[in-house]
């Protein structure tokens, strides 16, 4: 069924635009009581909180896009859902992973490996879908 809007993928836009915040929140929490108003001070709290939002924002905006054209090509709802939230998921568990450590946690492997796969999987709908 061709959908006029991709409601499905708004809301998980929306979803992760509260995610996003609270990253952003979480930097200027650290810029606050580091008293850095720039880069990271060398701090490394600081310098690790800036990276968990950056690589927040460098995943989401293709995937949601990815994930928008797939739901207006025609797409299942329930496949867009899954999608839609496994990258939820897979954001949050990468977050969470890098927040707590620089180092390797299952959290942040899992929350890796599922954003690759999950864009993966839309990038060869989406090409599939012109043949």
């Amino acid at each position: 069924m061709l959908t006029t809007s991709p409601t499905i993928t708004g809301f998980y836009a929306g979803i992760l635009a509260i995610l996003y915040i609270a990253l952003s929140f979480n930097v200027i929490r650290y810029r606050r009581s580091k008293q850095v108003g720039i880069g990271d001070g060398n701090d490394k709290d600081l310098a690790k909180a800036i990276r968990v939002h950056g690589n927040f924002a460098e995943y989401v905006p293709l995937a949601l896009i990815l994930l928008a054209i797939y739901e207006l090509s025609g797409a299942q709802a329930y496949t867009v859902h899954v999608l839609g939230g496994a990258f939820v998921a897979a954001r949050f568990l990468h977050a969470l992973g890098l927040s707590k450590s620089i180092g390797v946690s299952w959290q942040r492997f899992v929350g890796t490996l599922s954003t690759f796969l999950v864009l993966l999987i839309l990038a060869v709908v989406n090409i599939t879908a012109q043949f």
